[in-house]
């Protein structure tokens, strides 16, 4: 399949009128062709049943170089995949894409992406730990948003609990950048963990909650019954 192909398909599921609506929702200099999610989840999926591994790589990064918004998209979609054998090429190119991100629906897609390969080989924790000292606003914010599946483990191995404990401290480093994006990741971190663990989350919210902006400390609490 080529570029031509995949983009053709894609705007081929327009709606008429959601170009305007979408580029208006998600602040969108670059192109928008107003593609509903639904659709783009059943072509990828298509995509991903035909394709070989090395075509998904190569589409997905040939998607991703046309930057338009459903493409980038599209091309995170084709690469979110629990197993993947021989991954190095997927990690490879997911890394590549994180210093551009610059909108929060093209990079929570793609954090999905790299959130599967963490979880395939948690060593690259090392890499994502370098993000968190990023002047890129967005690099920083991928590094708990692409942890997510931390937060939603029970019964964790010792490893695990270390990995967890990590990115917490990750996110406590954090605490004082008041970008509203990072202050909403945080939270959003900690609100799912209550889920698991509310008695650390708890413990962060003792901690470093009043240094929080109120909003994601409240966001952070939403589950914790007695709070």
């Amino acid at each position: 399949m080529t570029l031509d192909d995949a983009l053709a398909s894609l705007k081929a599921q327009a709606e008429p009128g959601r170009a305007e609506q979408m580029t208006a929702y998600h602040k969108q200099t670059r192109a928008v062709l107003g593609v509903p999610n639904p659709a783009a989840n059943d072509l990828t999926r298509t995509w991903r049943q035909v394709l070989s591994l090395e075509e998904r790589v190569n589409l997905a990064g040939a998607l991703w170089e046309s930057d338009i918004f459903e493409a980038r998209i599209a091309a995170a979609k084709l690469l979110t995949q629990a197993r993947i054998k021989e991954d190095a090429p997927v990690w490879e190119l997911l890394q590549a894409w994180v210093p551009g991100f610059d909108s929060w629906a093209i990079a929570d897609h793609a954090c999905s992406a790299i959130s599967k390969r963490l979880q395939a080989a948690p060593d690259r924790l090392d890499t994502v730990e370098a993000w968190t000292r990023s002047d890129h606003m967005w690099s920083r914010r991928a590094a708990l948003v692409a942890t997510l599946p931390w937060a939603k483990m029970n019964n964790l191995k010792p490893a695990d609990q270390q990995r967890r404990e990590r990115i917490l401290g990750w996110a406590a480093s954090y605490v004082p950048d008041r970008n509203w994006f990072i202050q909403k990741a945080i939270g959003w971190w900690l609100r799912d963990l209550s889920k698991h663990d509310a008695e650390r989350t708890r413990v962060f919210l003792v901690e470093h909650g009043a240094a929080m902006k109120p909003f994601a400390r409240k966001e952070a609490a939403k589950y914790l019954k007695d709070d």
